[in-house]
């Protein structure tokens, strides 16, 4: 065991849990995950800043990491940004969580003829969550080709996964107004707001007090890296700490700046949180969301 990995590991071993449930990691096709990194390595216009990837490795060493990690469960998040992708996308991630027991078998989507019928087939195949990114996709998520889509997801109670925060950089359709219309249409979406929604963080408490199926995911929100440019108000501190049975952790993993430790104390180090509301964060939470077994 490494280094990195005893200190990861005391970290949630000092809550007593067994283990780390992480809602936001990605495993995409290679030939995409390579695409990605070349983007982040070029401080692309939704990137906007240097952006080194700590864990640029191969597929099964990536995985090899997570376990040594401990983290118990976690995600492929995949997102398509253009049409004819999401389909596919979803073919290469079913045989990934068929291969991968410990992964949340994840599907995406995209605003697209036959939106309905493979998010459908995604459902019915056993998809546990699911990726929605309105920044890179640059579409509404109240496009009127979703919206059958989007119904199938809350009649199966599939959480999403939704990247609809301005961060890092503000796209066509982020912010908070474009999900409070969407949650008018579809109340009983469970929504996953990526990044606890940065720089949007107050108005994305709102819509998680508000609607009893929305949480937020904590991804890069509160590190070091994040607060030079984002940083998460203080003053809404004692809300965070309020809504802490429904904030799940999240990494980003591979394509962090820093190291897996420097996630999770983000998290852990928060003034004013007690051991209750870490474990909740950590992992206990996603395991009642996902109905996942103890250990």
């Amino acid at each position: 065991m490494t280094d990195e990995s005893t200190s990861v590991r005391r970290i949630w071993a000092d809550l007593d849990l067994p283990g780390v449930i992480d809602v936001h990691t990605h495993f995409m096709p290679k030939r995409v995950m390579d695409k990605v990194w070349q983007y982040f390595d070029a401080a692309g216009p939704l990137v906007g800043r240097t952006w080194p990837i700590t864990y640029r490795t191969d597929e099964a060493r990536r995985l090899q990491t997570l376990r040594g990690f401990g983290v118990r469960a976690f995600t492929s998040l995949i997102y398509p940004h253009k049409p004819d992708m999401a389909a596919w996308l979803n073919q290469w991630a079913a045989g990934f969580a068929a291969a991968t027991p410990d992964c949340l078998a994840t599907a995406t989507l995209f605003p697209e003829p036959g939106v309905t019928q493979y998010v459908t087939d995604a459902v019915e195949r056993g998809t546990r969550v699911v990726k929605a990114h309105v920044q890179v996709g640059g579409y509404d998520p109240t496009d009127p080709l979703l919206d059958e889509a989007w119904g199938v997801l809350a009649d199966a109670g599939v959480p999403v996964v939704i990247h609809c925060g301005s961060g890092p950089q503000p796209g066509a359709h982020t912010g908070p107004a474009p999900i409070r219309a969407l949650l008018a249409r579809h109340p009983a979406l469970r929504l996953i707001i990526a990044h606890l929604g940065m720089p949007e963080y107050a108005d994305f408490l709102d819509l998680c007090e508000r609607h009893d199926g929305v949480h937020l995911d904590t991804t890069m929100a509160l590190t070091p890296f994040t607060e030079e440019t984002m940083p998460f108000p203080r003053s809404e501190m004692p809300r965070l700490r309020a809504l802490g049975h429904r904030v799940l952790f999240g990494s980003d993993f591979p394509n962090i700046p820093y190291g897996y430790a420097d996630a999770l104390r983000s998290v852990t180090d928060l003034d004013g949180v007690d051991d209750a509301w870490r474990r909740n964060v950590l992992h206990d939470n996603a395991a009642r969301l996902f109905a996942l077994s103890p250990s």
